[in-house]
């Protein structure tokens, strides 16, 4: 009877083991050609921080993270977007394995400055969320080219800008794994327990 449960334990735990190493997040951007897949990647970049201190990709590797485009002084979803980022950076308070950054799309008022008393008011401290601050050209590429953001200036818009809400899931290569609505809390829900997954994928 005892070698049996042992068995039956070994068995489970196999099948269990099988199941996790199943369990992984699509690519979002893929690139087949003929029988060769490859995965586009997010590109070098390089901005300015809350601090004002530079920032570049290389600050990322090491780490997955997740990106969205926003303005400070946004009347409609950036303030829903970030109350539910928030519930992200608390999670994963102080894990290095794990980042957010948050692109400005309004880059004549955002300076670093305004950005850092935005961040403060958040309760954001140190540099595990990134409030990043570059040119428009620079940030409007990376958004719609890289990210599959759409952002732009809009007069007649709320606040003089139109952006898409989605928080953009990205692993420890710079590849697109997961793109969530930051306004829906069940969506928000969703980005946590796949990120789990992700930073399990790098366990094994």
């Amino acid at each position: 009877m005892g070698k049996r449960l042992i068995y039956l334990f070994l068995l489970l735990a196999v099948v269990t083991g099988c199941k996790d190493k199943t369990k992984r997040l699509p690519f979002l951007q893929q690139d087949i050609t003929g029988t060769d897949t490859t995965y586009r990647t997010i590109p070098a970049f390089k901005f300015l921080n809350q601090d004002s201190a530079v920032v570049t990709n290389k600050d990322f590797d090491g780490a997955i993270y997740v990106a969205d485009f926003f303005f400070t002084s946004c009347p409609t979803i950036c303030p829903t977007m970030h109350r539910n980022l928030l519930k992200v950076y608390h999670k994963y308070l102080n894990n290095p394995e794990v980042k957010l950054a948050s692109h400005t799309i309004d880059v004549k008022y955002d300076t670093p400055s305004r950005m850092k008393a935005y961040a403060t008011k958040l309760g954001i401290k140190g540099t595990q969320w990134e409030f990043l601050w570059g040119t428009k050209e620079q940030i409007y590429a990376l958004a719609e080219r890289n990210y599959l953001v759409s952002v732009g200036q809009d007069k007649a818009a709320p606040g003089g800008f139109i952006h898409q809400g989605y928080l953009v899931l990205v692993d420890k290569d710079k590849r697109i794994r997961g793109a969530y609505d930051g306004t829906v809390d069940a969506q928000v829900e969703q980005l946590m327990k796949d990120m789990d997954i992700l930073l399990a994928e790098y366990k094994h």
